[in-house]
């Protein structure tokens, strides 16, 4: 079971590496809300639904910080050349947790690939989604956070 709405954001602990900076949970909690999205290498939705995500993250540069965590699914997806890789293939400069030893996949208690968590900014869970479609749905989500009207 998923980490339940309302929640507090979990510590970001625990990562086996970082890319395109490092972020602590305090760096995001405060500021602007936070969408959390896991995706792994060997996911094939998780690569077709990177195109959203990196709109997303461009459209709402200014008013959400974005952070990918990497969740490995098996032995291959421990390599981090070939995370680098992919995340260099699908453009993905927000900060990337690489979660080899699934301590913030446990913390979250998150089970899918794409999965994706919609905090505000006191850090407390308001949405929470897994599977490649349902942009829609999120956009409509991190809208009422940052108080847009549709």
């Amino acid at each position: 079971m998923a980490l339940k709405l309302r929640s507090q954001m979990p510590e970001l602990d625990g990562a086996t590496s970082w890319f395109n900076g490092e972020l602590k949970k305090e760096d995001l909690v405060g500021d602007k809300p936070t969408l959390i999205h896991f995706w792994s290498i060997s996911c094939g939705l998780c690569k077709e639904a990177m195109p959203n995500v990196n709109e997303f993250r461009d459209q709402y540069k200014d008013q959400l910080n974005i952070v990918a965590v990497h969740m490995p699914r098996s032995e291959k997806d421990l390599d981090l050349d070939e995370i680098k890789k992919v995340a260099d293939e699908h453009e993905i400069t927000q900060p990337i947790f690489v979660d080899s030893d699934h301590k913030l996949t446990d913390a979250f208690e998150n089970e899918y690939v794409p999965a994706y968590y919609v905090f505000d900014a006191e850090g407390q869970l308001r949405h929470f989604q897994a599977g490649g479609g349902g942009m829609k749905m999120l956009t409509k989500r991190v809208n009422r956070v940052l108080g847009i009207k549709e």
